[in-house]
């Protein structure tokens, strides 16, 4: 089977030709790249999303995503859909019921994410995931197979990880976690329950894929650990087109490319050659992932400095604390890179981040401890902000010290349970930009 993004000649066995395939999320990202796929095979697609009006930040809408479909050779049918409304659900089934003769094929890509503890997970973002992931999942499912049912090769593919219940993946986003295993139950439920008439299956990135989202999350330079949305879109191919008796197949996308013959994975890299960021809910090695990403260009904070004096700073009860003791006593790991980031911050870019992180460190040179990027000069110091934490950070000082060493990224602390968050998780997730921001002063 020639495969999509590797192609450079049409393919000739176009094996969802005139197939209907309705797909939630499909005006941008996974769901859009999934869809143009099959189109160039000349299939039918119903963009089933929310977006009809341009996002102000995010690229794409329903019909533009209708636009570059029917250009790579499918027909378009762009459908207002918000998964949490059944009503709309419905109504899209039966418009492309009217306008195709029926569903063949069902892509739950839809789904909505917040990686923030149970204490810090809003009510309304926890109903959101469970309205979108679990709910939108199950009720589209429910009202897209009694037209499956009547297909020849029907097919239900969820976007959701495989069933790992290793502690790790729940610890750091609970609710998340419930709403993602929530679509893959509804695999492993439904493939059991209509085995024979249609065939249910999940399939989950083995690294990191570049989106909208991984942006957000990620920050600067996310993007080199990643991989492209098309690799998602050759695997779900070639799910999609095997018979129905493949089934309740919790797949993850290297290893089935693997399985049908491909060897070079570089063209989906986003920046080939380079480490790449394992997935969530996929046990790995973080300590060997960060040791190649060091080699691969991680910046170090420590570098020479040829200052007389040493930057003092304050504590809770204002008086200057000097970090470096009167004796020329070697710092602490921690209080170093505490007095380097002093020296480093500048009042541009206290104005560029406008944020307080909190430290909560454990370890043999634990405590608590504070960057104040908000108040007018800047800061750091020993013991609580003079003014309250927009974001606490917990982890292990030997962790922090190799965060802030580029030698371990906030993102891989973060799914690897090593760094816990809490508060302001938007601000949070640009810690990696302001540690490349950090690291370029030093």
């Amino acid at each position: 089977m020639e495969l999509g993004y590797q192609d450079k000649e049409e393919r000739k066995d176009k094996k969802l030709a005139g197939c209907t395939l309705f797909i939630t999320g499909a005006s941008r990202g996974i769901g859009k790249a999934i869809a143009l796929k099959a189109a160039k095979d000349g299939a039918n697609i119903v963009i089933a999303a929310k977006t009809a009006e341009p996002h102000r930040t995010l690229p794409g809408t329903i019909y533009t995503a209708a636009k570059e479909i029917e250009a790579a050779g499918g027909k378009a049918l762009p459908c207002i859909v918000n998964v949490r409304e059944e009503e709309q659900i419905i109504n899209a089934v039966e418009k492309a019921v009217k306008t195709f003769g029926g569903i063949d094929i069902l892509v739950n890509n839809a789904s909505a994410i917040s990686l923030s503890g149970t204490l810090e997970t809003e009510t309304k973002k926890a109903n959101l995931m469970m309205d979108v992931n679990v709910r939108g999942t199950y009720l589209t499912s429910k009202i897209c197979l009694p037209h499956l049912r009547k297909s020849k090769n029907a097919h239900i593919l969820n976007l959701s990880p495989p069933l790992n219940l290793n502690p790790v993946w729940f610890k750091n986003h609970c609710a998340y976690t419930i709403s993602k295993y929530g679509m893959s139950m509804c695999v492993l439920g439904m493939a059991e329950e209509f085995r024979g008439e249609v065939a249910v299956n999940a399939l989950w990135p083995k690294t990191a894929i570049y989106t909208a989202a991984m942006n957000m999350l990620g920050g600067s330079g996310v993007e080199k650990q990643c991989r492209k949305t098309d690799i998602l879109a050759d695997a779900a191919y070639c799910i999609l087109t095997k018979p129905k008796s493949f089934t309740g197949n919790f797949v993850i996308d290297e290893a089935l490319l693997r399985e049908e013959g491909i060897k070079d994975f570089d063209v989906y890299a986003i920046a080939p050659g380079h480490p790449l960021l394992p997935d969530f809910f996929l046990d790995a090695e973080p300590d060997v992932i960060t040791m190649k990403l060091e080699q691969h260009g991680a910046s170090q904070a420590f570098k020479e400095e040829k200052k007389s004096s040493q930057p003092k700073h304050e504590g809770l009860d204002g008086a200057k604390v000097d970090l470096e003791s009167a004796s020329a006593k070697p710092l602490s790991p921690v209080a170093e890179t505490f007095r380097v980031i002093q020296g480093a911050i500048s009042e541009e870019f206290v104005k560029a981040i406008q944020g307080v992180f909190q430290f909560e460190l454990s370890g043999d040179d634990g405590g608590t401890w504070y960057i104040d990027l908000k108040t007018k000069g800047g800061s750091t110091g020993c013991g609580k902000p003079p003014v309250k934490a927009d974001v606490v950070m917990s982890m292990s000082s030997a962790d922090f010290v190799k965060m802030f060493t580029g030698k371990l990224k906030p993102t891989m602390a973060f799914m690897s349970g090593k760094l816990k968050i809490s508060g302001n998780m938007a601000l949070a997730m640009r810690l990696e930009k302001v540690l490349v921001q950090l690291n370029s002063k030093l």
